[in-house]
């Protein structure tokens, strides 16, 4: 008999592309992980932090968040652990608990935090707990779930949670004391032991991942980089939030695994396949998982065309996209052509014009007539710096400005 264990991280509920709103995809993800969750009779979900995307979301983002978790508890019968991330504010994700315990769902905003035991009619039993840990029992099932919690925490944070007085004792060191002490206690080869968190962990000696854009970093320098191997060998599998791409960094005798984001939340992530992960996990034994693609959502493009009629084009047969939009032209774009590409596409995100520089004539200067009107200096200004005239619809504008209509 194994457990069935559903890890998803980084939801940044009420998230917004630049001036885009992205609540209507997130609604759709989010239906698809709980279709997911459901189809694959998991026993418990983890969402390892950045539930939301800001300290005070918006109404909608609140009510999606509380609404998604209550139907992946399925009435109780199945648990659901979600961890505050860097963009959370712990005191906001526990402001539920006592509501949110009595149905399914295990809130953890701070390290340490310790939750009280309970039973759930017709559902899981909280049957131990400690200092950021807790042990489940499934309604399906005799094995125990431990799971050690460690929700983001700065390095002062986590010195106060965690006790150190010492100021030269690094958080890796904290962190696997405190993990280490948790797993020699509690985890032992009858149940399957888990650790979730929301921190920047690398593999000892691998290559720095990257964070993604517009994300709050968590790396400055070295100093808040976590090394895998600081991870107790008792621990099954790693959830891990806070990375947006998929990927198990290794550096541990286990899985340490960031499931990815539900949703490509930059041009940054464009193009790569967002999912979650099932973990099938029996006592004493290495854990089987594997990622499961998500669909939902308009995917992220960066085009780049050098012809007005090939970009409008391209996007009518694109509708249901997020575009980067790079036109490349030798003159400044009309507002004609701006107006044919918005009205072509719903979803043109950044629009950005570059103007072909001619090549210069080292030979040549240009000699501006401090003698002629206004309108002529602007026309030779303009030349010096873009080795171009400007466009009738430029001059129109800069007569209008000035109210000199008649000049030139």
């Amino acid at each position: 008999m194994s457990l069935r264990i559903l890890h998803t991280a980084d939801w940044h509920l009420g998230k917004r592309l630049d001036h885009f709103s992205r609540l209507e995809e997130q609604r759709q993800v989010l239906e698809e992980i709980c279709v997911i969750a459901d189809a694959q009779q998991v026993d418990a979900v983890i969402v390892a932090g950045d539930l939301f995307d800001v300290f005070n979301p918006p109404v909608e983002a609140v009510e999606l968040l509380y609404k998604t978790l209550k139907r992946l508890t399925a009435q109780g019968k199945r648990p659901v652990i979600a961890i505050a991330g860097n963009h959370d504010s712990p005191d906001r994700i526990d402001a539920p608990d006592a509501l949110a315990l009595e149905c399914g769902i295990v809130f953890v905003g701070y390290p340490q935090a310790v939750l009280r035991p309970i039973s759930i009619d017709g559902g899981f039993r909280i049957t131990k707990t400690d200092c950021g840990f807790l042990e489940i029992l499934c309604p399906n099932s005799s094995i125990p779930l431990r799971v050690i919690t460690t929700p983001y925490a700065n390095e002062l944070r986590l010195k106060t949670y965690l006790g150190a007085t010492d100021k030269e004792v690094q958080m890796n060191q904290l962190l696997h004391e405190s993990w280490t002490q948790l797993a020699d206690e509690y985890c032992d080869d009858q149940g399957v032991n888990i650790l979730t968190t929301h921190l920047y962990m690398l593999k000892r000696g691998g290559e720095l991942l990257e964070e993604p854009d517009g994300e709050k970093p968590l790396k400055v320098g070295n100093a808040d980089l976590i090394y895998s191997d600081s991870i107790p060998p008792q621990i099954q599998y790693t959830a891990l939030g806070h990375l947006h791409r998929y990927q198990n960094i290794g550096g541990h005798q286990n899985p340490v695994v960031y499931s990815s984001s539900p949703l490509c939340y930059s041009f940054a992530e464009a193009g790569q396949q967002k999912q979650v992960v099932l973990i099938e996990a029996e006592p004493g034994k290495a854990v089987a998982y594997r990622p499961i693609g998500l669909t939902a959502g308009r995917p992220l493009y960066r085009k780049k065309f050098d012809d007005i009629d090939a970009a409008v084009t391209w996007l009518l047969a694109h509708p249901y996209t997020l575009v980067e939009l790079t036109i490349s032209s030798d003159t400044f774009l009309a507002t004609k052509d701006l107006k044919r590409l918005y009205d072509s596409h719903d979803g043109i995100i950044h629009l950005i014009p570059v103007v072909n520089k001619q090549q210069e004539n080292q030979e040549s200067k240009i000699t501006i007539n401090l003698e002629q009107n206004r309108a002529g200096l602007f026309v030779d200004y303009f030349m010096s710096k873009h080795k171009q005239a400007p466009n009738e619809e430029l001059l129109n504008l800069f007569r209008e400005i000035t109210g000199q209509q008649n000049e030139l």
